[in-house]
């Protein structure tokens, strides 16, 4: 047989024998995450619960995912990391300092910015020297969420159940995560933009729970970043053995999964919860994600031996940990045989007398029925498990359409693999932090301010000038008659309208509703752009006076200093969706009775 013939028969072998594995392992996933039964709840109040959110720039969410756990948690104690944040994090945090059920950690460099790893260990560090010596740390439960989740208030219940923390062997538990723009969506954004909402939240809800449904017959649940929950005695047996219960690695929630099944206890995944998080809409910012996500679970291969010769762990669990570590080298060497295939493919149709339609006719079409099952429909059946499972109000032509588009938006990991190879070969390390909607810099058609210490203002009235800094975020126009004093630094956030004399002192940010020091009450409407106007004497002590209406764009860079941040008011849950009908399943709610 020809040289050329043999390589033929060697790649088109192994491109079979990839698709064949991995057809067989999302079928064992599925059928077992269809066959999955809810469970039922429990009493939550035998339990001290703890909540750490590290924290590196979050001023724009971090607010409000504390206002929320306050309301839906009342009990819970939540300590907030700053991990040198320089966007007024730090500020934001301290406005709910009063608050006892707030607990703020501050970090600074040169031993802050080292990795989420390394802000949880400090967090650790600080609960443990808290916690009474009489606390019993079986009966203690830390979580950690993102600084934009929102937390099921029936959480606690749900994991205080038999499969969870009811149940003394259990030491760690991973809940669903979700994308909160499906619950309530984001106006504004574009048709991509929803598509990738979407199929991130299918992607967390369908694929990823089924492959943690596997991991609960194989005893090898892995921990999520979000909405992780641990008895704080597994976590003092890890400190006792390794220093801190959290290491090195990007992928440090699943790092520390592996530490617990090395340790000999067992983990679970919850789906009778939920944390949502906010979804990614563009595709960058998701493909550096996905990078960290990758090059992290390169990271965790060091533990294959050690999981590979461990006693305490099962063999299927052996198997499993061992497929999710090879994934990512799995995915580099099967994107070049799969290149190979299509250029040899090619080079076929190019030979065949008649081109394209000349190789259809000749039995080419053949090769469209392979594709569809071993490349598409692995991927295009999660459209309907998601709707089946979780979204029963979509169509079934809607949720076809979504399994297409997760056959495409997979391409992304595919990218995101070969960048963490390259960080890995390059010995990059360090920490990502993904951007988020809210921190996106001002639109192209908006011009900056100028900089803080050069403030531009211009009003009708007796004076107008400004003393300090002033930034207003989204788009300030109007009149001002009257007389105002701004002393120092302001951030307008929204529409605001300002009736008699304000006076502002210090930094201050206005969302919502909110009294601002001073005379003056400022009713706004929450969030984004919006239009500012005084009415009253409005005067700025300092400079000239000028005449005419003042025009101030968005800035570039985020305003720093103390915020004031005002107590919204009481919102339904985001997934009580109004529109729809059947929301939840009878079996969803199992755990609140």
């Amino acid at each position: 047989m020809p040289v050329e013939l043999q390589s033929l028969a060697v790649l088109n072998t192994a491109a079979f024998l990839l698709c064949v594995y991995f057809c067989a392992y999302v079928l064992s996933i599925l059928v077992l995450h269809l066959r999955t039964q809810r469970s039922r709840g429990g009493d939550h109040t035998g339990f001290d619960w703890h909540i750490v959110i590290p924290c590196r720039n979050e001023a724009s969410v971090i607010a409000d995912t504390l206002h929320r756990l306050l309301r839906d948690l009342p009990d819970v104690t939540v300590w907030c990391v700053d991990d040198a944040s320089d966007d007024g994090t730090d500020a934001v945090l301290h406005s709910f300092a009063a608050d006892p059920r707030i607990r703020i950690i501050s970090r600074r460099l040169p031993d802050a910015v080292q990795g989420k790893g390394a802000a949880l260990n400090a967090a650790w560090q600080t609960i443990e020297r808290h916690l009474p010596a009489d606390a019993d740390p079986e009966r203690i439960i830390l979580g950690v969420l993102d600084a934009d989740s929102y937390l099921d208030p029936r959480c606690r219940s749900a994991l205080a159940g038999p499969r969870y923390f009811g149940t003394a062997t259990v030491a760690a538990v991973q809940v669903e995560v979700r994308m909160t723009q499906c619950a309530r969506p984001t106006h504004g954004l574009g048709r991509l933009a929803r598509l990738l909402v979407r199929l991130q939240d299918m992607e967390f809800r369908a694929p990823i729970a089924a492959m943690q449904s596997l991991r609960r017959h194989t005893a090898s649940v892995a921990m999520g970043g979000n909405g992780q929950f641990t008895r704080v005695s597994l976590l003092q047996q890890l400190a006792a053995e390794h220093g801190t219960p959290w290491h090195g690695a990007l992928l440090e929630d699943f790092e520390l999964g592996l530490h617990i099944l090395l340790q000999g206890s067992r983990t679970e995944y919850c789906a009778e919860s939920w944390v949502a998080q906010e979804a990614l809409t563009k595709i960058r910012p998701l493909i550096r994600q996905r990078t960290r996500w990758a090059q992290g679970s390169m990271q965790c291969g060091r533990y294959l031996a050690a999981v590979l010769q461990s006693r305490r762990i099962s063999n299927s669990a052996t198997l499993e940990i061992t497929h999710f570590l090879a994934a990512p080298w799995f995915q580099l060497f099967g994107t070049p045989v799969y290149l190979g295939c299509l250029a040899v493919l090619a080079w076929y149709v190019s030979r065949t007398p008649g081109g394209l339609i000349g190789w259809w006719t000749a039995g080419g079409w053949g090769v469209l029925p392979l594709i569809v099952v071993f490349g598409v429909l692995p991927f295009a059946i999660w459209g309907l498990v998601y709707r089946n499972r979780c979204e029963p109000h979509l169509a079934v032509s809607h949720a076809l359409g979504l399994g297409v588009s997760h056959w495409i938006y997979s391409y992304v990991q595919s990218v995101a693999v070969w960048f963490a190879f390259a960080r890995m070969l390059t010995s990059r390390s360090e920490w990502q932090k993904t951007a988020r909607g809210a921190d996106q810099p001002a639109a192209p058609d908006e011009v900056p301010a100028p900089p803080p210490s050069l403030p531009t203002t211009t009003g009708t009235g007796t004076t107008a000038t400004a003393t300090g800094t002033t930034a207003a975020t989204g788009r300030a126009t109007g009149t001002a008659t009257g007389r105002a004093t701004t002393i120092g630094r302001t951030a307008t956030i929204g529409r605001a309208t300002v009736t008699g004399r304000s006076t502002v002192s210090e930094a201050s940010a206005v969302r919502g509703t909110a009294t601002v020091p001073g005379t003056a009450t400022v009713t706004g409407v929450a969030p984004a752009t919006g239009t500012e106007t005084a009415t009253g004497t409005a005067a700025v002590p300092g400079a000239a006076p000028a005449s005419g209406t003042a025009a101030v764009r968005r800035p570039h860079y985020r305003p720093r200093g103390t915020v004031s941040v005002p107590q919204p008011p009481v919102q339904p849950t985001p997934f009580d969706r109004p529109d729809v009908t059947v929301r939840y399943r009878k079996r969803d709610l199992t755990c609140t009775r």
